[in-house]
């Protein structure tokens, strides 16, 4: 009975160990006993290889390595094909028993001849040996066992007396562990080359080198002259301003007289080529110089916000205004006879398109400008930021593909060039020049003019006359403070007949009264967005 229990004990413990994981694994993970490899190079340079595993009954998987690093700027690619007795998915070949397969480019060629080199076998296994044969006789051979940079010789290494078989062994090969071999034939055994494919780096893809750095200056010279072409031939004015002569009066006959009499809405737009706030402020004031309407200044505390009431004036001859000025007049009152220029938003800011677009319009209609400005810019503009756009996808295909990156970055610039120069696309025709011309002698008589060369009696009406040009060219305060030293019969003058100012107020005030009205009414504009703010 105790022998009885006895082996009934032993069988049990047997039995739990044999159930046990720690069993299981070692039993599933045991490494083949023998790997033995054959491998062909045949004179086309394919590799053709056969490998079994004894004993054969578990299922074998190989990661074969595919690519290593050739030089700074490829790697080098071992393609594998015509498996047969296993599968390979790309990555991993699965095979039971015995495999076939074939490899392109595991030959090198050397000074001296040609170089066969494979990763024949992968631990973990016990022993492995491997066969070479080839096209020609063998000149020379090497192993290396362990991780792959090792430089470990294998267990054994030996070339048949033929002097065209090699055979290589390696005992306890472990886990992550590669046996690679390597054999010299003559020159031109099989005349293959390995595969090389480029690896992407961002310090080769932009490599400055006497090839990149010299045809990116040339491309550079090349764009950019062509940028510079354009505004020549497209972008400069019909007529060099520099050429006008002839000084432009301030007044004639004791009456002032603007160039050619140009609003000074459009001379803002004619002299900058943009329709700008302070043109829509200019028109305003000119509006109000000119009896269309009135400006009256609000009775105000020392804090509170100054403001400013636009009074419609009745019986002012509409049809005379031009386009954009009745654009202008009607956003303002729109149905109303007076309103506080704080209340100018809604409907005001939304008409101001209109305004805008009336100004372009104008420009265009007085023959000064082929095209309207903002469409010639806009036109120029869309195509630099493709050109960029371009540039970018250039670079990116360069560098990926090639070392010549730096090229891509020429379109880039080019096409940056293209849209900043667009601002300066707009050109005057002949007419635009010429009125150029004479608006820049006018500029000129405004920041110089003295009070002295007017008639006393007529100094009012004609230096009010002359507020809306000075507020284009931002000469406001020098022309404010002008108009505020005007008195009549030796007496302070309370008002002007365009601009009213509250209970107290006289003419010594306009100077800070009309600077802040300008800064009040561009800032009101401003909000529409729909201008260019100052």
């Amino acid at each position: 009975m105790v022998d009885l229990a006895r082996r009934l004990g032993l069988a049990a413990l047997l039995a739990v160990l044999a159930a046990s994981p720690a069993h299981a694994v070692t039993a599933a993970s045991a490494p083949p006993a023998k790997d033995e490899v054959t491998m062909e190079l045949r004179e086309n340079g394919v590799l053709h290889v056969k490998e079994t595993v004894t004993p054969a009954g578990g299922t074998v998987r190989r990661t074969p390595l595919t690519r290593t690093r050739f030089d700074d700027g490829h790697d080098r690619v071992y393609r594998i094909s015509n498996v047969k007795g296993g599968s390979y998915d790309g990555q991993t070949l699965t095979f039971k028993g015995t495999v076939e397969y074939d490899v392109t480019g595991a030959v090198t060629p050397t000074a001296s001849g040609e170089e066969l080199r494979w990763f024949a076998v992968s631990g973990p296994v016990q022993d492995a040996v491997v066969t070479v044969t080839g096209p020609g006789r063998v000149q020379n051979l090497s192993c290396f066992a362990g991780e792959l940079s090792a430089a470990i010789a294998c267990t054994s290494a030996s070339v048949e007396e033929t002097g065209t078989t090699s055979t290589f062994e390696q005992q306890g090969l472990g886990e992550g562990q590669t046996l690679t071999v390597v054999v010299g034939y003559p020159k031109g055994a099989t005349g293959a080359r390995p595969i090389l494919e480029r690896r992407f780096e961002l310090s080769t893809a932009f490599t400055l080198n006497a090839v990149t750095g010299g045809s990116l200056a040339a491309l550079l010279v090349l764009l950019l002259g062509g940028v510079g072409l354009l505004y020549w031939t497209r972008g400069r004015d019909a007529r060099v301003v520099g050429s006008e002569s002839g000084p432009v009066s301030g007044h004639r006959d004791g009456r002032f007289s603007p160039p050619d009499d140009v609003r000074p809405g459009q001379i803002g737009t004619l002299f900058d080529e943009q329709a700008d706030v302070v043109d829509v402020t200019a028109t305003i004031v000119d509006l109000a110089v000119r009896n269309f309407l009135r400006i009256d200044e609000q009775t105000r505390q020392t804090y509170d916000t100054p403001d400013w009431c636009l009074v419609k004036l009745p019986g002012a001859p509409l049809g005379q205004l031009l386009p954009y000025e009745r654009a202008l007049y009607d956003a303002i009152f729109d149905g109303r006879d007076r309103v506080l220029l704080s209340e100018l938003h809604g409907s005001f800011a939304a008409r101001l398109t209109t305004v805008r677009d009336a100004l372009y319009q104008d420009v265009v209609a007085q023959g000064w400008f082929a095209r309207r400005p903002d469409s010639t810019r806009s036109r120029w503009t869309t195509l630099g930021l493709a050109v960029v756009a371009l540039g970018v996808i250039a670079t990116v295909v360069l560098a990926w593909l090639t070392t010549y990156g730096l090229l891509g970055l020429a379109l880039i610039i080019a096409g940056a060039a293209l849209a900043f120069g667009a601002q300066y696309m707009p050109a005057k025709t002949a007419r635009g020049a010429a009125a150029l011309a004479h608006t820049l002698g006018f500029r000129e008589y405004l920041t110089g003019a003295s009070i002295d060369d007017v008639p006393a009696g007529q100094r009012v009406e004609l230096f009010s006359r002359y507020l809306p040009y000075a507020v284009i060219f931002d000469s406001v305060d020098r022309w404010a403070r002008v108009v505020s030293a005007f008195n009549g019969n030796g007496r302070q003058t309370d008002h002007l007949y365009w601009y009213q100012g509250p209970a107290e107020w006289d003419l010594s005030r306009f100077a800070d009264s009309m600077r802040t009205f300008v800064m009040t009414t561009s800032g009101a504009i401003s909000t529409s967005r729909q201008f260019r703010s100052l």
